[in-house]
């Protein structure tokens, strides 16, 4: 072991009596150096220690960073694809948009052609009703116009009927068929029963009369009849057609008629004209 002189500045022998060794300024300042190479050694590990911990922090920071960079472009990319996605939504939308405004011109137009046609179909139809309410009125008036022409032609044809009528013994009107009846009923004066008796032998009542077939002759147009009336039996033989049989029941001073129009193989046709007055006398007379 060296030890340095202070004094002298030099090491002393060393122990056990062996040659001395030099000592001066140049010693002292070796170990000067070896201190501060210790000191600098000390502070390099002390620091290369801090920086290995800080580095390794760094580290700990920088992959800490990358992974939230990453996540962060992991959500950019989200975020690009929802942008995308949101774009296609928008670019649709915006389509549809604009096919629905067509849409509504569209229904606009067409609303408005319907409303032009139902207004053009309305007054048609008021113009049309108008018409015919009009021709109604003057079709109206023709006709009572022609009902009253009617009228009065059927009067015209009463008349005419009348004076083509034959009349009997008694100046009442002799109906050849049906329809002259019936203007003789229209006329009032009289009432009338129309009758069809058929069978030889056959009776029928017709208003207050019995009558009964007897016989006919088809060859010229004959009958004979046989008439009940207040009970009492009337026949008539031979008669022709269209031939009045007068005949008087009680109560009445005006004759009844008994008018054949039509022979046939035992069947005849006709009706019987009574006054007016006759039914009710004849049915007081029964009654009392």
């Amino acid at each position: 072991m060296f030890t340095l002189d202070e004094s002298t500045g030099t090491s002393p022998a060393p122990y056990g009596g062996g040659a001395s060794q030099p000592s001066g300024p140049g010693t002292g300042r070796l170990w000067l150096a070896i201190g501060a190479l210790g000191l600098i050694a000390v502070v390099a590990i002390v620091f290369g220690y801090q920086a290995g911990e800080r580095n390794q922090a760094l580290t700990t920071q920088v992959k800490a960073l990358n992974q939230t960079v990453e996540l962060m472009n992991r959500r950019l990319a989200q975020s690009d694809e929802s942008y995308a996605q949101m774009q296609g939504e928008l670019s649709a939308v915006t389509k549809r948009l604009k096919l629905s405004q067509g849409e509504i011109a569209n229904a606009r137009a067409q609303t408005k052609k319907v409303r032009a046609e139902q207004e053009a179909s309305l007054k048609q139809l008021a113009e049309s009703v108008n018409a015919e309410l009009t021709r109604k009125a003057d079709l109206e008036k023709v006709e009572e116009l022609s009902g009253n022409v009617t009228g009065v032609r059927k009067d015209l044809d009463d008349a005419k009927g009348q004076w083509q009528m034959s009349r009997g013994e008694l100046g009442t009107l002799i109906a050849r068929n049906h329809e002259e009846i019936e203007q003789l009923r229209r006329l009032g004066h009289r009432d009338y029963f129309e009758f069809d008796l058929s069978g030889k032998g056959g009776r029928t009542r017709v208003g207050t009369v019995v009558l009964e077939l007897r016989g006919t002759n088809t060859k010229k147009h004959q009958f004979s009849i046989a008439l009940w009336a207040d009970d009492v039996r009337y026949e008539k033989k031979n008669r022709a057609a269209n031939e009045p049989i007068y005949f008087f029941v009680k109560g009445t001073r005006t004759p009844f008629e008994l008018v054949v129009n039509e022979v046939g193989k035992n069947r005849i046709t006709g009706y019987v004209s009574s006054p007016k007055t006759a039914v009710s006398s004849a049915a007081n007379t029964s009654g009392s």
